[in-house]
């Protein structure tokens, strides 16, 4: 692959998925495209940028979907599992016990693995949550993931990474060498194709946002950027979790970490960003949802 094309996918990827890729990057590049320049019937990365430049939107979804990160497993990292059924959650049935009602975001939710150990927490707590309305949206970047999520159904590997033997014979049924989550856990949630720097206003507001493993894949203004537009969904005394390599220290003053609560962030003043300029709008790029999850 020549400088040129390298650097045509360098700037694709940033203006249609947020990936900022380093100048280094160029065998991640031909070890996930080659593949699918192969698969489209064409012999190596220069043929398939100069498709590309032709301007075909399915390879060009393609190629983004390729690169984008889809890593993710029940109940990852633990840690924010915990905060959630110990800290967030009692937080939040104190605080919403008027309305009895509960929205949680899970904004890169990939195959499923996040949103379903969410899932599976909640039903877990039981009676406590008996007459209350639990509403989980899952957004991802690609379509392709989220009918994987959709479908709920895992390989005997999946369901072997992160997730305790118990719930796996509690909230899933086994057929051949595959797991299907049980059907009332995939009606609590909706699964939806979403960018994050496009306009997810329409979302609505909630009271949790997970947010996990995401933006260490972009630059320091698009982190700001999705920071200050994630304030403007979350209630004022909503919690934001974040991926353990995350932060928002030094990017913004518009959530504040926890005190020993690793990954786990409040809103100062989330109505505050509606008045920030232009800048910090959705006009440009589109930025990927990629899973880390």
């Amino acid at each position: 692959m020549n400088s040129p094309d390298y650097e045509y996918l360098r700037k694709l990827l940033k203006e249609r998925s947020g990936l900022d890729l380093s100048a280094d990057k160029q065998y991640l590049i031909e070890s996930r495209l080659l593949p699918l320049a192969r698969k489209a019937g064409l012999p190596g990365i220069p043929e398939l940028v100069q498709k590309l430049q032709g301007g075909s939107s399915v390879l060009i979804t393609s190629v983004v979907e390729a690169m984008t990160t889809n890593e993710t497993f029940f109940f990852r990292d633990k840690v924010p599992f915990d905060h959630f059924r110990d800290t967030i959650m009692p937080e939040v049935l104190k605080a919403r016990a008027g309305r009895r009602s509960v929205r949680i975001w899970c904004a890169a939710g990939s195959t499923g693995q996040e949103p379903y150990s969410l899932a599976m927490t909640l039903k877990e707590m039981g009676a406590a949550l008996t007459g209350w309305r639990v509403e989980i949206i899952a957004t991802d970047l690609s379509q392709e993931v989220l009918e994987k999520a959709k479908a709920g159904v895992y390989s005997q590997f999946e369901v072997q990474r992160g997730l305790p033997i118990q719930m796996l014979m509690k909230h899933f049924k086994q057929t051949g060498e595959t797991w299907q989550i049980n059907p009332e856990l995939r009606a609590m949630i909706q699964h939806r194709q979403l960018n994050l720097l496009q306009d997810f206003s329409h979302l609505g507001t909630f009271d949790v946002i997970f947010c996990r493993n995401v933006l260490i894949y972009f630059d320091q203004e698009t982190k700001i950027n999705i920071f200050n537009r994630l304030a403007r969904q979350i209630e004022p005394d909503g919690f934001l979790v974040l991926g353990a390599a995350e932060t928002v220290v030094g990017l913004t003053d518009t959530f504040r970490p926890l005190a020993d609560r690793r990954g786990l962030y409040r809103p100062n003043d989330p109505r505050a960003a509606a008045a920030k300029p232009a800048a910090d709008g959705v006009a440009a790029p589109r930025v990927a949802a990629m899973a880390g999850r």
